[in-house]
């Protein structure tokens, strides 16, 4: 069946860290000229539409989310319930079903992109719809946590942290291993429900396994030795869409943000962010914020409030806006990421290595220091610090995961001092991967383009 052009559903998790790379996909699909209906919560429509480049072939479809006992009325995304919730958006999510096969079958899709709803491979299979499981993680980070090659036996007996601070049987050789404290939070996330009685891993098995391609918003210069393993652990084709960075914003920065930053030299200032569902426990928050005051640079930092914090301003250590006054400023609220990495002053990013704000790190021309929370974050920092070498890890402590304003400090003084051999070895290879990913993405996207026809 050759089709010149073709329709796709995107229907991704309720996260707007989810939803965002799957309208970036969108974008480049609708650039040449395939049709996209995007399902999405009502309530996210509006933060989406400025991003949509392509209305007249991106069309949104709303829906309601379904009531479940305990989730707050107005939840639509993860950004609406703190994470022990997450679990019921995700229950809310499955009671969709029914509505999702009825609007699938009267808009009739080549092709429907999801990530966690598990039950829609089979759903798509009844209507002759091709389904893929598009992942917004990385492949390293999918391969070395959900690999079919950690169950020990048929009955899924769970692995200790020891044998999770391993990567699993046949695992590409690389430099890749976790940490005992971050086996311990992975190993605790493993067995919780993720909605409908269901673990997270198995929902990514079951939905791995039974849909009729895999895809990543990644390059095989990058991560091909990790797409082979997870090909041939899943027995499934897995297609790249190349980074998928995002467009150049058309908007301009706050002038608050601009006429700060326009205060420091070229490359001075250092800026963190951590994403929107990232909350630090209190000692930790004043620790970073103690590193950053250590180094004497200027900086910018925007995080959510501490663990029972209010606010950030509530949160900061004693004495510490006096102190910090007129060179640096830490803010709880969103700001322009794309737009403040690209800021002539701003020379530094210290990232929890979220895939987002990951592949933003690597086309900006900042220094990275990489400071990773949970999840497949661990993953991604020892990828770009190991394997690419583009970025320096804070050191934490082993067991309890700590870190020191020291060692804050200490790291982001080597990646910002061009003369040290730190900062020369990382500087050099981030520039080597940042042009590399600008130069490449219209090849990418063309043959992924070609890889999907092939299955129609």
């Amino acid at each position: 069946m050759d089709k010149t052009t073709f329709h796709v559903a995107m229907y991704p998790w309720f996260a707007m860290g989810h939803l965002t790379p799957f309208l970036y996909i969108s974008n480049k699909l609708a650039e040449r000229g395939h049709r996209v209906s995007f399902i999405l919560p009502t309530n996210a429509q509006l933060k989406l539409e400025p991003f949509n480049l392509h209305p007249h072939l991106i069309r949104f479809v709303p829906i309601a989310v379904p009531h479940v006992d305990g989730l707050p009325p107005a939840a639509h995304t993860t950004a609406d319930v703190p994470y022990p919730l997450q679990t019921l958006l995700m229950t809310a999510m499955d009671l969709t079903q029914n509505h999702i096969e009825l609007l699938l079958g009267n808009l009739k899709p080549d092709f429907i992109f999801f990530d966690f709803s598990h039950w829609i491979p089979p759903l798509a299979r009844r209507l002759g719809i091709k389904s893929i499981h598009y992942c917004v993680v990385s492949p390293v980070a999918t391969s070395y946590l959900l690999s079919p090659a950690r169950k020990l036996t048929e009955l899924e007996i769970q692995y200790s942290e020891a044998d999770l601070m391993q990567p699993p049987p046949g695992f590409p050789l690389s430099g890749i291993k976790l940490h005992a404290h971050e086996a311990r939070s992975l190993n605790t996330l493993r067995v919780q429900k993720f909605g409908s009685s269901v673990s997270f891993p198995e929902r990514k098995r079951i939905a791995m396994s039974q849909c009729d391609a895999i895809a990543y918003r990644t390059c095989r210069e990058i991560e091909g030795p990790y797409c082979d393993y997870l090909s041939s652990q899943f027995g499934k084709q897995v297609l790249l869409s190349g980074p998928i960075v995002p467009e150049r914003s058309t908007s301009v920065l706050e002038e608050r943000w601009a006429k700060w930053l326009g205060g420091f030299e070229a490359d001075s200032v250092l800026y963190c962010a951590f994403g929107s569902e990232c909350i630090l426990q209190k000692d930790q928050f004043q620790e970073l914020l103690l590193g950053f005051e250590l180094t004497g640079l200027p900086f910018l930092v925007a995080l959510k409030p501490p663990v029972g914090a209010e606010t950030v301003e509530a949160a900061l250590p004693e004495g510490f806006e006096e102190r910090i006054q007129g060179r640096g400023v830490v803010h709880g609220g969103w700001v322009q990421q794309q737009l403040i990495l690209g800021h002539p002053s701003v020379g530094c990013f210290v990232t929890h290595c979220g895939f987002g704000s990951q592949i933003e790190g690597l086309i900006s021309k900042c220094g990275l220091v990489l400071l990773p929370h949970t999840g497949d974050q661990f993953i991604q920092a020892r990828m770009m610090s190991s394997d690419l070498k583009v970025g320096v890890e804070i050191e934490r402590g082993e067991e309890d995961g700590v870190f020191t304003k020291e060692s804050v400090c200490e790291v982001v003084k080597s990646v910002m001092d061009e003369e040290s051999e730190v900062g020369r070895e990382v500087r050099a290879n981030h520039a080597k991967w940042k042009d590399f990913l600008l130069g490449m993405e219209s090849s990418y996207i063309d043959s992924f383009i070609c890889n999907l026809q092939g299955l129609l």
